[in-house]
């Protein structure tokens, strides 16, 4: 299943188990859904709220009953990993949330364009494992600039601000737009 037909049958199941979940989330799956990106995507990372009790045993379940074709799906799949990046997102970055999916139990949003692009352009430089997904979004020169104060500020390595610089060029370089 990709991130959407899993999100859709998420929903049945939270439904048949009386239970509503309304979160925004980030990364992979939120750009499956979006349509930048095919590729199958093993979570579904839930920037805020915590997620409930009852919503995380509801996923556990559902990951049991429902593992796919290829048993991606694990146990944790619907997740609270990048929390943290809420302390570090721009002021106000919960007015800029955009729909993203809503069923009848589930009804998640996604950051705007730019904070989301941010958070994936700093997973590229952090794990130099995002960089696909990065040139998926065809990112412009104005999105990389605005990016770049704010992804050197998350490393104080004193060769972090070069190594963000470098990623963001090579971005650039493969999307076809002058930077900086």
């Amino acid at each position: 299943m990709n991130a959407k037909e899993t999100l859709t049958a998420f929903d049945e199941f939270l439904q048949g188990e009386g239970v509503a979940f309304h979160a925004t989330v980030i990364g992979g799956a939120a750009l499956v859904v979006m349509g930048v990106i095919e590729r199958s995507t093993q979570d579904v990372d839930c920037l805020d709220p915590v997620i409930p009790t009852k919503v995380k045993e509801a996923s556990v379940a559902f990951a049991k009953k429902y593992r796919g074709d290829d048993g991606s799906l694990k146990e944790d799949w619907l997740n609270n990993g990048p929390r943290d990046l809420i302390r570090d997102l721009p002021k106000g970055w919960e007015e800029r949330t955009v729909p993203l999916f809503e069923g009848k139990a589930l009804v998640l949003r996604t950051l705007g364009r730019l904070e989301l692009l941010m958070t994936k352009l700093f997973a590229y430089c952090d794990r130099q494992e995002d960089f696909r997904d990065c040139v998926a979004m065809k990112p412009t020169p104005e999105e990389l600039r605005a990016s770049e104060a704010w992804l050197e500020e998350r490393d104080l390595n004193p060769l972090w601000p070069d190594h963000v610089r470098v990623s963001l060029a090579a971005i650039a370089r493969e999307v076809g737009c002058a930077y900086p």
